[in-house]
Formats: C-alpha cells, structure tokens, sequence
C-alpha cells in the first residue's frame, strides 16, 4: 500500500531560497491632534490664527496643496493623470496600471523619487460644518465627520529599495495619508543585490 505524500514531503532538501514576507504594506497615516471638533477650533484659531474657526479655511488649505502640487511636477516634469472611477468590469483599469509606463521607463533609467502623479475624487470621511444659529448675521458653528467625494492625489514613486510605491493625500481635513509598498517587490530586489536571479 502506498503512503500519501504531501507537498512538504516532496520539497524537503530541494529549496534554495525561501522568503518569508508581508505581500502588500499599508501604512496609514493621520494627524492626531485634528481627530475632535475641539481640536480643529484650536488649529484654525491658535495655530493659524483666524478668528472665527470657519471651515472654508479648511478648504483653502486643500486649493494651497493642489497648487503647490502643480509647480512641483511642472518643475520637475512629472506627469499628472485625473482619473475618473476605474472600470472595475476591466483588469487593465487600475491607477498603477495608467502609471506603470513612467515606473518602468525611470527604472530602465535608474530614475528614483516621484515619477508620476494620479489626481482622483473619492470618498473620503473628513470634516464638515452647518451653522446651528437661528439669528440672521450669526454664526454658530458645529462641526461634524462626514464622508465626502473629495479630491486624492496618489505619488507613485519608484524607491531605491522597495521599487514601486505610492503615497495617497486626501486634500481636505483631516488630510488623512497612506503609504503602500509591496513586499515581494522589496524581497526582489535584495535578491537582486545579493547576485540571486
């Protein structure tokens, strides 16, 4: 009678190279001190010093980011694409895949940094206010959490180290951030350096 042999049985003694890592890294990032109404009225009156905690100037803040944006990557020649919503009935659709040409082509350069810039609208959970006053000429305002359609720019970078990555900014508050990396990307290319193919 035969033995039953498993796939652990079958490689034992025949692996080279064994490489134990997370696939995708997501860090997501937040400034902690704009998490409660309190704390956005203390931002726009004490930090910034306005006198009246409007979120307009939440706004304004978001319009000064899209245009420093702008003049980097027109300073530096970096593309910028706005997307629309991906396609999701297409595997081709997705932000890397419009993005993926600049990655490849700095690559065969050895161009490392910002190579391309992805502009979205999505939905985002940032700040909000409605004026409670019921006088004509008063403010009173109340800020809340609200998810919102608003604007994302997504840096796709090509690292030294971890190869393809991105970094994504919510342009309003709380200006919320993630970074993604790709573990078998960073695996690769220690390989690489070390002289395995």
């Amino acid at each position: 009678m035969a033995s039953v042999v498993n796939i652990n049985d079958v490689l034992e003694g025949h692996v080279a190279l064994e490489v134990e890592c997370v696939d995708r890294l997501l860090l997501n990032a937040y400034v902690p001190g704009l998490q409660v109404p309190g704390q956005i009225v203390r931002f726009l009156c004490g930090h910034l010093g306005h006198p009246i905690p409007s979120p307009a100037l939440l706004g304004r803040i978001g319009d000064r980011f899209r245009a420093e944006t702008r003049r980097f990557a027109r300073a530096r020649e970096i593309p910028m694409f706005r997307l629309g919503s991906p396609d999701r009935s297409r595997w081709d659709d997705r932000k890397l895949d419009h993005v993926r040409p600049h990655l490849e082509r700095a690559e065969r350069e050895g161009r490392f940094g910002v190579v391309a810039v992805v502009v979205a609208e999505e939905f985002q959970r940032v700040w909000s206010a409605r004026n409670r006053a019921r006088k004509p000429g008063v403010a009173s305002l109340e800020l809340f959490w609200e998810k919102r359609r608003v604007g994302a720019y997504y840096f796709y970078i090509l690292d030294r180290e971890f190869g393809p990555a991105f970094i994504k900014i919510c342009t309003y508050a709380p200006w919320t951030t993630k970074v993604w990396v790709n573990g078998h990307e960073w695996a690769k290319r220690q390989a690489l350096r070390a002289g395995l193919g």
